[in-house]
């Protein structure tokens, strides 16, 4: 089997429904940072105080078949076409280790890509 790593940046009140939708495709776990950043538009402030939403990152690990829809349910999860409602992408994997008690159900969603 060969992995991705799938990176979300979102804001906090999306990550549950991108978590789910992500489990939904195959994926059996995520990780969960608390995040700040820049973008385009930059933070409104008041006062010193940013007004911006709170964001997550949300770091994930799929089989490569999985992928593409992993990132459309994401995508789709986080309704991301609106401004300000966070990027996926994903990185190839060249080793992974401390999937093993996840295989079995990691084979069985790759059956139907295969």
């Amino acid at each position: 089997m060969r992995f991705s790593l799938i990176l979300t940046i979102c804001p906090t009140d999306n990550q549950q429904k991108i978590v789910d939708a992500a489990k939904a495709e195959g994926v059996t776990g995520a990780t969960l940072l608390s995040a700040t950043g820049t973008g385009v538009k930059e933070a409104k402030t008041f006062f010193g105080l940013s007004l911006d939403r709170p964001q997550e990152t949300i770091i994930m690990v799929a089989e490569r078949h999985c992928v593409p829809s992993v990132m459309k349910a994401i995508y789709d999860a986080g309704d991301m076409v609106q401004p300000g409602n966070g990027i996926c992408f994903a990185l190839p994997l060249d080793a992974v280790m401390g999937l093993e008690s996840q295989l079995s159900v990691l084979k069985k969603k790759v059956e139907k890509y295969i």
